[in-house]
């Protein structure tokens, strides 16, 4: 499994429940056409957590690379509906940062390859 990682801050003035809501309708939108497998939003507790990553998390998940780019592609299509549901949530954050990460060991791994 692929995990693809955004952390992000709400703009001034944005609800947190309406982020919520627009984004659980956008990713339940790639995951009912088979872009994603899942997603999960999450926010920071009690201000813990490094002050170079936003308040709030989300993880999507992909099986592969290629479902991935299948993702990225159907979203810069910038076709209805997957063009308001991605406007609707971009339009309410800010300091967005993004990452990739994978299982470990993933099932690519060759056995007996390890680096020390």
């Amino acid at each position: 499994m692929n995990l693809y990682n955004i952390w992000c801050d709400l703009k001034p003035g944005v609800s947190d429940i309406a982020f919520s809501e627009r984004l659980g309708a956008y990713l339940g939108h790639l995951e009912e056409q088979g872009l994603i497998e899942g997603w999960r939003l999450m926010r920071r507790k009690l201000g813990l957590g490094p002050s170079t990553i936003g308040e709030f998390h989300v993880m999507v998940e992909v099986r592969d690379l290629a479902q991935l780019d299948a993702a990225f592609g159907r979203v810069a299509s910038r076709r209805e509906p997957v063009e308001t549901y991605h406007f609707g949530v971009n339009s309410l954050v800010q300091n967005a940062t993004f990452a990739l990460y994978r299982d470990f060991p993933d099932p690519e791994r060759v056995e007996g390859e390890e680096r020390f």
